[in-house]
């Protein structure tokens, strides 16, 4: 990359930590608390952190001690949350008007890494173009394209593991995923592109917490681990780049299905999409693709593994071709072990949300770990059970929500599910898989994973 070209990379990286800085104080309206649902009174920081670090204790404490609806001020700014598992809340919440439930608001800490055009961080007539731009590439059409190309790299991991020998099903899935990631929305296949891009990717999606938190505050991103992630955001932003310049002289553009060849292609008004907007979306389906599937997948294989019935049925939807159930055993995986803790909109009016009227500048959020484990909208929500999936009455969209819902559901839903259904047919089609140990959910960045990884150890299918 020529000299000119870094300098305008580097511009651009510079721009994108400006423009995106998580509001202050004095950039949030006042929130009047009179009228807001009871709960936790200390400081905010100790709330973020229960909220974001301690999250699978400190939550479930708080529905026990205060309902199902409940207030806590996060960082930055002590911002007024109010979490809710309740089904008829979410319901309002996902059918409310998206002039006056912002999500971009509530997203805004993830704005430094993901970018100003980022589809998670915009609002308005904004957010609607972003999604009109994105949503050809995830139809099913684009689908039935994508699929042999996951089916493809899904066989090489899978042929690439050692019967006997244990092994982390999350660091293979995260593996896995980016692979599929970085062929099917990037289109990269140039072996020193990808092992470039690999360990860039690594680190960005293992930002943690108290980083994120502290994007309010620019001087920590000259020091630590703040200046680390810059650097590492740098590094990525000028291989995307130099990826993007490339792909426009590409001498077979026109006839690529990979995502960032089709939004190369795109005219919009007449213009085409600029490098800091391709950069944005590029780098939110990166992060948002990959690490939920990822370890959705893992604690997948773990539950499986840890029951012979489970493992014998898996192996026979995977012999027969029943997609529904592969597609279950992931749905349920995603229930019962939350990637996300809750879905986030930040009101711009009054409104009245479950029979309480809620000011301006209040964010709400259903919550999907709470939701997830409640007895009333899943009995036994201790147990894996992929069945609750099939038949006719599956869970509604406001008690089952690992990807939003509404008009912010997540573009890449179906694709998700579509790339779960390969890799569990092609481990189940040629392995048993047997859980090790004990596992347990841990918090790193915004998302849950298992805390030893998922270990497990698969033997060949006889016969």
């Amino acid at each position: 990359m020529r000299d000119t070209d870094t300098d305008k990379v580097a511009r651009l990286s510079r721009e994108r930590f400006e423009h995106t800085r998580p509001p202050s104080r004095r950039d949030m309206p006042p929130v009047d608390t009179t009228n807001l649902p009871p709960g936790p009174r200390q400081p905010s920081l100790a709330q973020s952190a229960g909220v974001l670090r301690f999250r699978h204790r400190y939550v479930p404490g708080l529905r026990r001690r205060f309902g199902n609806v409940f207030t806590v001020r996060l960082l930055p700014a002590g911002r007024t949350v109010v979490i809710s598992s309740r089904p008829d809340v979410t319901k309002e919440i996902f059918a409310g008007d998206p002039a006056v439930f912002h999500a971009g608001k509530g997203n805004a800490i993830l704005g430094p890494i993901m970018g100003e055009h980022s589809v998670l961080v915009l609002d308005g007539a904004a957010h609607k173009r972003a999604r009109r731009l994105l949503m050809p590439a995830f139809s099913g059409h684009a689908l039935r394209g994508y699929r042999e190309v996951v089916a493809g790299l899904a066989k090489t991991e899978v042929a690439s593991w050692t019967p006997g020998l244990e092994f982390r099903a999350l660091d293979r899935m995260n593996a896995l995923t980016l692979e599929v990631i970085l062929h099917v929305v990037f289109g990269v296949t140039d072996e020193e592109r990808l092992a470039q891009l690999r360990p860039l990717v690594y680190r960005t999606v293992n930002v943690s917490p108290l980083v994120l938190l502290g994007w309010g505050f620019p001087p920590l991103q000259r020091m630590g681990p703040w200046k680390r992630t810059v650097e590492t955001s740098y590094a990525l932003d000028r291989l995307i780049v130099a990826e993007i310049s490339e792909r426009r002289q590409a001498p077979d553009l026109a006839e690529r299905t990979d995502v960032l060849s089709q939004l190369i292609r795109l005219e919009d008004d007449g213009e085409r999409l600029c490098d800091a907007e391709l950069r944005d979306h590029l780098v939110t389906l990166l992060l948002a693709g990959h690490e939920t599937t990822a370890t959705a997948l893992a604690w997948a294989l773990y539950e499986v593994g840890r029951d012979p019935e489970q493992m014998a049925r898996a192996r026979d939807a995977a012999r027969t071709g029943d997609d529904d159930w592969l597609e279950a055993i992931f749905k349920e995986s995603l229930r019962l072990h939350p990637v996300l803790a809750m879905v986030v909109r930040t009101l711009m009016r009054p409104t009245t949300l479950g029979g309480r009227l809620l000011p301006r500048g209040t964010t709400v959020a259903p919550s999907i770990l709470l939701s997830h484990s409640d007895p009333a909208n899943f009995p036994e929500p201790e147990r894996f059970r992929p069945d609750r999936f099939t038949g006719d009455h599956p869970p509604s969209l406001t008690t089952w929500i690992p990807f939003g819902g509404g008009v912010r559901r997540c573009l890449g839903a179906a694709f998700s599910q579509m790339e779960a259904v390969e890799v569990l047919r092609e481990v189940f089609s040629h392995y048993d898989v047997h859980a090790v140990g004990e596992e347990g959910p841990k918090v790193r960045n915004i998302t849950s994973v298992p805390d030893q990884g998922a270990r497990i150890v698969v033997t060949p299918i006889s016969g």
